[in-house]
């Protein structure tokens, strides 16, 4: 039995080059709507703790494609990256 993930993973290591383009786009984008959705809030230290952890997600993510690391972990750092922009963007606009 399949989970989800499992699938997930297999078909991110065997098509690893053409999913790290996009994952790149991906990552970048989802995190620049995050940075732009935090600073509309103000600046904040609140903000400025946000701005850190999206950067810093985005950055390992980023980093972890172009240092060629195993593409189980450029999965996983995409999903931590995806998971926190997308956090930092529902509590900018939810919240605040």
């Amino acid at each position: 039995m399949n989970t989800l993930y499992t699938r997930i993973n297999n078909d991110w290591n065997d098509h690893f080059i053409g999913y790290s383009a996009l994952a790149i786009i991906a990552s970048t984008c989802i995190g620049s709507i995050a940075v732009m959705t935090t600073m509309m809030q103000g600046n904040g230290i609140t903000q400025m703790i946000q701005l850190f952890f999206v950067v810093v997600a985005c950055s390992a993510h980023n980093a972890s494609i172009l240092t060629v690391q195993k593409p189980t972990l450029v999965l996983q750092l995409l999903m931590v990256s995806l998971f926190v922009s997308i956090t930092v963007i529902l509590t900018g606009l939810l919240l605040f």
